[in-house]
């Protein structure tokens, strides 16, 4: 997704080396066509939010992108990969940004398990900023901080509330990383894994299998 949406801002004027690019994604589509994402049965409910920013990481106009998993359980539920309408003069701001992006998804989540009977305490956001992590638990404006827009401390409040919790997790187990930015091929994969994406088992094979050995 990332890689697409990347090539896509060439194409009015593309280059050999973009079509060199389009053609690495498409060798890994075709080589990758097996994968897909596992949804055991009898998961649980714990649900929990990782988010990440590529601060200016786009090349032509250099405002940050934002990347937002969630799970239910161990299941990938929703995603997505966003440029940031403002440009952010600040990594604390980009990753301040994702992380009300990712409150925005936890408190719809939260909302519609309750239409299921289901009510859950403070929905963990896993963000490996510090400075917005602080940012999101002080009530103390300064100077760095303050041209960040009002509208982006509803995250704060929610932490207040107890509606969400923003909680450290290391950058290598970021797994909202991979919807930021390109990645080697070791920790993309690991990423790739955390989200859940594996081998699908070929289930008609299995079955006739099955029938022979009776």
């Amino acid at each position: 997704m990332f890689s697409v949406c990347l090539c896509a801002c060439f194409q009015e004027d593309p280059k050999t080396s973009h079509l060199k690019a389009v053609k690495c994604i498409f060798r890994y589509v075709k080589g990758t066509m097996k994968l897909g994402l596992w949804y055991p049965k009898g998961s649980d409910i714990e649900t929990i939010v990782y988010a990440d920013s590529n601060h200016t990481g786009d090349y032509v106009d250099r405002k940050s992108t934002s990347g937002i998993c969630t799970f239910i359980g161990f299941c990938l539920t929703s995603w997505f990969s966003k440029k940031q309408t403002a440009l952010a003069i600040s990594t604390t701001k980009a990753e301040y940004v994702s992380a009300g992006k990712a409150c925005q998804q936890a408190l719809w989540m939260k909302q519609s398990l309750v239409d299921y009977g289901i009510s859950l305490d403070d929905i963990p956001i896993m963000c490996d900023n510090k400075g917005a992590i602080d940012l999101s638990k002080n009530p103390v404006q300064h100077s760095p901080t303050k041209h960040i827009e009002i509208r982006h401390y509803f995250l704060r409040d929610n932490v207040q509330k107890g509606n969400i919790s923003i909680e450290k997790v290391s950058l290598k187990d970021n797994i909202a990383d991979i919807l930021t930015k390109p990645l080697k091929r070791e920790p993309f994969n690991y990423l790739r894994l955390g989200l859940g994406m594996m081998e699908q088992i070929d289930y008609v094979f299995v079955r006739k299998s099955h029938s022979y050995n009776c």
